[in-house]
């Protein structure tokens, strides 16, 4: 198998990796940069739980090619706290309830911090629709969405 060097800023530190072809950026991140808060659901882009940030955008990395990572910004869940304090929107799912197993909790996460980037007072209805490729299997959603809402104060 080829592989292919390449260099990305993961959580603001830039990395320089050496990558099979076929390697996605899900297992760029948890078997070799070990940022483990990236989960590995269905492997087929359908429950979200492994969504990142890759240049500001949610996308899932299961579906993502760490080739195609190459020169990108990448946030995992891991970045989102700051010298030891928790993003405000972590802080509001701990305040709401809204980590249940905890499995789909950092790709809500990634993806709420996207749509909070891009609108920083979404209505529900916009919460909702930006939650939507998160598959909760406890059935936290509401919950969730009050830490959204919570979080855009």
């Amino acid at each position: 198998m080829a592989t292919h060097s390449i260099t990305l800023t993961v959580n603001g530190a830039k990395e320089q990796v050496d990558v099979a072809s076929n390697w996605t950026l899900l297992q760029l991140l948890r078997d070799r940069l070990a940022l483990t808060g990236t989960k590995n659901g269905c492997s087929a882009g359908e429950c979200g739980a492994c969504t990142v940030l890759l240049n500001g955008e949610p996308v899932n990395s299961c579906l993502v090619l760490a080739v195609e990572a190459d020169g990108a910004n990448v946030v995992t869940v891991e970045g989102l706290a700051h010298d030891g304090q928790l993003d405000p929107l972590q802080q509001a799912f701990i305040d709401e309830g809204a980590v249940q197993c905890g499995f789909c909790t950092p790709g809500m996460l990634l993806s709420a911090r996207a749509l909070l980037t891009r609108n920083p007072h979404p209505s529900e209805r916009e919460i909702r629709q930006a939650l939507v490729g998160n598959l909760c299997r406890c059935t936290g959603y509401a919950r969730i969405v009050r830490a959204v809402q919570k979080a855009a104060g």
